[in-house]
């Protein structure tokens, strides 16, 4: 019988052999690579989906008095009362608003814009607000509906309504309206007057 140290001296050079062949499978092996590829990013597609589901909404500015307690959930859509649509069966529009004079009656009246230093001819049939901006001039606003008191203003000549139509706002309470207080993106005028521009009561 052999020794059992002469034995594994024996067997040393197949203990190399098999090394060094599971090294070059090894080698080899990682050469040549897996085959595996990571997955295509679709985090762009999903924020693209996700953003498509959600519904836009016009929520007033953090901050401004709205109806719902700030949240601007609880306003009426423009265009009417919960339920009913913007629009006759045939097509045609639904209701008249202040700003639907034919062109052969609008009217123009001198308004003082008091912080602007200015005093322009106004039309009867665009919102205060509008006609300040093609003037050029930054007017504060937010939801343009009525809706919020961004863009309040402040008539110094007496009660807005001598002066002004609103269109279905629905943020002043009667005795703001006494005291001189517009919305301009739904106040059409009907009267020469001063305002101060970005003034809430």
């Amino acid at each position: 019988m052999l020794n059992p140290l002469i034995a594994n001296v024996a067997n040393t050079p197949a203990i190399v052999l098999g090394a060094i062949a599971t090294l070059l499978v090894v080698f080899v092996s990682s050469l040549k690579g897996t085959g595996w590829e990571p997955a295509t990013d679709i985090s762009d597609e999903v924020l693209e989906r996700r953003a498509s589901a959600v519904p836009e909404t016009e929520f007033p500015e953090p901050g401004n008095r709205a109806i719902g307690g700030g949240g601007g959930g609880g306003a009426i859509p423009a265009g009417g009362a919960e339920g009913e649509g913007g629009e006759l069966e045939d097509g045609e529009a639904g209701g008249s608003g202040p700003g639907d004079i034919p062109e052969d009656e609008v009217e123009y009246f001198e308004v003082e814009f008091v912080k602007q230093g200015e005093t322009v001819e106004l039309s009867n049939d665009q919102p205060i607000l509008e006609q300040g901006e093609d003037e050029g001039w930054d007017l504060p606003y937010a939801c343009r509906q009525g809706q919020c008191v961004s863009c309040a203003g402040h008539i110094t000549d007496g009660p807005s309504e001598d002066y002004v139509e609103h269109d279905n706002q629905q943020m002043l309470e009667e005795a703001e309206i006494d005291d001189g207080y517009t919305l301009t993106c739904v106040a059409y005028p009907r009267d020469s007057f001063s305002i101060e521009t970005g003034e809430a009561p």
